[in-house]
């Protein structure tokens, strides 16, 4: 059982204008086998709270605290909260010229686990969760997110997860840009590697159709920067049929 906590988190980012401060003290405790949903408007922070927690450079903690089984998350570089179980499926996965899928896969698997896998067992895993996720086999030896439509990308994502066993998922908005079917097969595939490994899930989606595919166990609104409300899978389902304007600032009339 692992827990990944934070306490009143505060990050900004360097704009334009100036500092700007977009996550104003969130607090989150995801334990092992748990789905939490994040839901709510665009630049709420939802994709800021990702970002920070996976460790991207643009971000600034400028207080509070994330740790992992009590580990400072915060003082690990990003490799080692790769190392330490913390796993970022990306909403706009870059490419990577030169580097076939296959190759970025064992190479991560060989980061992460400490050993290079045994490659009889290994080749057999990646071929069993590629045909799990509908993918070619020949997707293999293409470059890395190189010319992948919206849906493959997001599969060779889910792919990274089901290979990776993480402790702890963050998915920031795996379901955009995907189809029905391919939305299917993705939430089909988070679902595997949550089932097979024990891992927390942190899913934030600006939508509830993928809820009814992976089925969150508590459900977050973020406004502004902040939780604004916590429930359960029924919360989603009043956002579904009322939106976010009960959360936003009410406007006045000319």
């Amino acid at each position: 059982m692992s827990t990944l906590e934070i306490k009143d988190l505060h990050v900004t980012v360097e704009t334009e204008q100036g500092t700007k401060e977009i996550l104003r003290g969130v607090t989150l405790t995801i334990e092992s086998g748990q789905t939490h949903a994040i839901m709510g408007p665009n630049g709420s922070g939802k994709s800021t709270l990702a970002y920070s927690i996976a460790g991207h450079p643009k971000y600034t903690v400028t207080s509070g605290t994330v740790t992992l089984d009590g580990e400072d998350v915060l003082a690990m570089s990003v490799d080692e909260r790769a190392r330490a179980g913390v796993f970022l499926a990306m909403q706009y996965p870059v490419e990577v010229p030169g580097v076939t899928v296959s190759n970025f896969l064992r190479t991560a698997k060989t980061a992460v686990s400490g050993e290079a896998p045994k490659l009889r067992t290994w080749v057999k895993d990646v071929k069993d969760a590629m045909g799990n996720l509908r993918m070619d086999p020949a997707f293999a030896e293409r470059n890395v997110n190189e010319g992948f439509s919206g849906g493959e990308k997001k599969r060779h994502e889910i792919l990274q997860m089901e290979l990776l066993r993480p402790k702890f998922a963050v998915l920031d908005e795996t379901d955009s840009g995907l189809d029905v079917d391919a939305l299917r097969i993705v939430s089909e595939g988070v679902n595997r590697a949550k089932e097979s490994t024990g891992s927390g899930v942190l899913l934030i989606t600006h939508y509830t159709r993928i809820l009814r595919y992976i089925r969150p166990d508590f459900v977050h609104v973020f406004v502004d920067g902040r939780i604004a409300e916590q429930g359960g899978p029924e919360l989603a389902e009043r956002l579904e049929a009322e939106g976010y304007d009960r959360f936003l600032p009410a406007t006045t009339e000319a």
